[in-house]
């Protein structure tokens, strides 16, 4: 087993053109990961030095073969500094049953953290939430949260079910939703702005605006 230090990536990424693009960061990974580093060193290092935080986290993950390794990887390095940090994680995730899912999401949703919190949700945006046996308990989830970043991974996540499950999603929009508009207005924006839901599914939920306004504060 090979160690990294943070000297040697920093090295490393400064060999890299002055330009250099995220392949590039991608290109070095393919190569720690088939030389089998250990990225253990960086983990103190990650949220002050942005640039070491996609090679721990994808070096690591790269090199875990089963899922529930990688998502007990992520739990014991909830080490994230924004929304981009969170997202890039879901792939890692995506073939988890849906028990051990709803038990980490549940856990995150109680973090003070917002960008923990955001995970809690964005963790379900992949083939994860498309089995229509969950959906109304996925949608129980949702709660209102004043952190921006964490209402955009909520109406990103509503408007990825109303891709396959509109009607389901509209009821629930509609009916037990208590959510602030300030969520509702999101999700419907996002679903407005989908390319995979119909024009005649996107003018139902707008016909909700007005509604959903009156409903709950914004």
């Amino acid at each position: 087993m090979l160690y990294a230090t943070k000297e040697m990536i920093l090295r490393d990424i400064e060999a890299l053109p002055p330009d250099y693009k995220t392949k590039d960061i991608d290109a070095l990974i393919r190569r720690y990961v088939k030389e089998q580093y250990d990225m253990s060193a960086l983990r103190s290092e990650i949220l002050t030095e942005q640039r070491l935080h996609r090679i721990y986290f994808y070096t690591s993950l790269k090199q875990l073969k089963s899922v529930y390794d990688r998502a007990a990887f992520i739990d014991n390095n909830l080490l994230f500094s924004d929304w981009w940090h969170t997202d890039q994680l879901i792939r890692f995730v995506s073939a988890l049953d849906y028990e051990t899912a709803r038990r980490y999401s549940e856990k995150y949703l109680q973090s003070a953290d917002l960008f923990v919190r955001r995970w809690g949700y964005v963790l379900w945006i992949s083939k994860l939430c498309r089995d229509g046996a969950h959906v109304d308990e996925l949608l129980s989830l949702m709660k209102n949260d004043d952190a921006y970043y964490v209402q955009m991974a909520q109406a990103w996540l509503i408007a990825e079910l109303a891709i396959f499950f509109p009607e389901q999603v509209r009821r629930w929009m509609e009916g037990e939703n208590t959510l602030s508009y300030s969520i509702n207005g999101k999700a419907i924006q996002k679903i407005c702005d989908s390319f995979r839901i119909s024009a005649e599914n996107k003018e139902r939920f707008k016909a909700l605006r007005s509604k959903l306004k009156e409903r709950v504060p914004a």
